[in-house]
């Protein structure tokens, strides 16, 4: 197989995500349905027992330094999982990449994007697998699992490739330089660029979007030649091994060492992210997670260029609206929505507390905040769908954090504990809202990960705007959410989302909630604000993987 045989295949994909983040608009090549028709009649159940059969079982990767064993995942739903990963001496395996890098940094663009492609092209025919380790690590219900752990999480990765692969491309590798000298000759030299990957990365995953949030460090560091290390959390580990599988098999195939994309793996009790992330030979570094975690890493991994999505408090501003039960059902959806367990979930919603105003007249604040309770029982009221939507508690501190947060507020709506119909054992928790006046910003001005949110009583909708931005600016956030009929409002809400650095959405009560983004036209995250120093994508997020190399000489 020649090495542009990947490219060649996959031309057309590349060419069309480089149409699609330009002109921003709806495009995937990725069908997020999970439908027969579309993946064929047996790929669910294929992909069903593709992972089962790694349950009790050793996973197998490619990789230098293997030393022995490692496990620890238990799954949410309560399922024995007991999957070995192999256990790794970094400092074995770092230089052996290191050395495999030359060959593949030589390839060229052309051929790395290839590459990149077919993974992405063969993950995406392995969904099922995928999203059953992702279901059965992270807490995701199974449709999520597939959506984000799947299809999304691809069309990140190849949004990822075509940004790096469009910033590469607009360095020429050749160029002659001609200056004039009057009447004497001109100066003429030939230079020469090269594309120069930065060294060895690493992919530090979360446990709630163990693919999501890993697809694109890890393909925007492979695309522009550095080798990848991806340090999965310990409770998540099933699908970032699975994608490397992948990935180790592509390489092989295209004649490279298939460890250029590797995996180091530990447990809670004995953790080695911290040592692995300052090794003098790691020079990139994406994280997801904490903002204690995020925050060591930036002030300790000095020699590295780190890209951090940590916490915040996202935030929704209620001043008024048309039709309070479309609102209602679809914030409704956006607390419910995996328990709260996202990054983008709304915890703060602002509201006067004097009320609002609806179509139908005044509304208090007691009643905006009963409709946002009734709307969200209402719609948890079939247990089965409510399981689907919630999916179950990773953490079981996320489930503690539940119980302690109620003595934060006078609880709107309590949160309920449910049976699973699949999984008996599965931690299942409906969300809770409380009730805090705007002086207590101890209580929700803190990120409070889970189905936990708070409605705040402000003096006014200038308030409720003025202490989102000042939250948002000290704290964090990825999302605020605003709902007015008042253009000047409107246009407040503009300026705010500017200078607190957040991606703004403006009355959604349709289909489109605050908490998701789309690949190819949202930038999730700004780098704007203390939740994040990166974006998922934007030049920056990719041009800072490799320098420019010129060599000249006189022609």
């Amino acid at each position: 197989m020649s090495q542009n045989d990947f490219f060649q295949r996959h031309q057309a994909t590349l060419d069309q995500a480089l149409n699609a983040i330009k002109s921003r608009d709806y495009w995937s090549p990725y069908p997020e349905n999970p439908s027969p028709r579309v993946y064929g009649e047996d790929a669910a159940q294929k992909g069903e027992e593709a992972f089962k059969a790694c349950l009790n079982n050793y996973f197998e990767l490619e990789m230098p330094g293997i030393t022995g064993e490692v496990a620890g995942e238990e799954s949410p739903y309560g399922i024995d999982m007991n999957v070995r990963y192999p256990k790794v001496d970094f400092d074995v395996l770092i230089p052996e990449m290191k050395a495999a890098m030359k060959s593949w940094r030589d390839a060229g663009p052309d051929v790395r994007a290839g590459v990149c492609l077919e993974i992405l092209d063969r993950l995406n025919k392995n969904s099922f697998e995928i999203a059953n380790g992702v279901m059965h690590t992270s807490g995701q219900g199974f449709m999520m699992a597939f959506q984000a752990g799947g299809p999304h999480a691809q069309d990140r990765g190849l949004e990822a490739v075509a940004y790096a692969y469009r910033a590469m491309k607009e360095v020429p590798e050749t160029a002659t330089w001609t200056k004039p000298q009057g009447k004497h000759d001109p100066l003429v030299m030939e230079k020469k660029f090269h594309v120069v990957p930065r060294g060895v990365a690493l992919v530090v995953g979360c446990s709630t979007f163990p693919t999501w949030n890993t697809y694109p460090g890890l393909f925007a560091s492979l695309v522009t030649g550095n080798p990848v290390i991806v340090k999965p959390h310990p409770a998540s580990v099933l699908p970032a091994a699975a994608s490397i599988k992948i990935a180790q098999q592509v390489l092989k195939e295209a004649g490279f060492a298939p460890y250029l994309v590797s995996m180091v793996t530990d447990t809670a009790d004995a953790p080695v992210t911290k040592e692995l992330a300052t090794h003098k030979d790691i020079k990139l570094i994406d994280f997801t997670g904490s903002n204690f975690f995020g925050n060591w890493l930036e002030e300790n991994a000095k020699q590295a260029q780190v890209f951090t999505e940590k916490a915040g408090v996202n935030t929704v501003v209620i001043d008024s609206v048309n039709d309070i039960k479309a609102v209602a059902r679809n914030l409704a959806f956006t607390l419910s929505l995996y328990s709260g367990q996202m990054c983008t979930t709304t915890q703060a919603i602002y509201i006067p507390r004097d009320g609002i105003k609806t179509a139908d007249g005044e509304m208090s604040f007691d009643d905006v905040a009963q409709a946002l309770s009734i709307a969200t029982s209402k719609f948890l009221s079939d247990n089965d769908r409510a399981c689907m939507v919630l999916g179950a508690i990773q953490s079981c501190a996320t489930a503690e954090r539940i119980k302690e947060c109620e003595a934060l507020g006078e609880v709107v709506l309590a949160s309920e504990q449910r049976e699973h119909p699949q999984f008996p054992n599965a931690r299942i928790h409906t969300p809770m809202i409380l009730k805090v006046d705007a002086s207590e910003q101890d209580k929700y001005s803190e990120e409070r990960f889970g189905p936990i949110s708070f409605v705040i009583a402000t003096d006014s909708t200038e308030h409720s705007l003025q202490l989102a931005q000042d939250v948002i600016s000290e704290k964090g956030a990825i999302t605020l959410g605003v709902y007015s009929t008042d253009d000047a409002v409107l246009e407040k809400a503009e300026e705010v989302a500017m200078e607190a650095g957040v991606a703004l959405s403006v009355n959604l009560d349709g289909g489109v909630f605050v908490n998701q983004s789309a690949a190819f036209s949202d930038f999730h995250a700004t780098g704007g604000n203390p939740a994040s120093n990166a974006s998922l994508t934007d030049g920056a997020f990719v041009t800072r993987r490799f320098i420019v190399v010129q060599s000249r000489r006189h022609i």
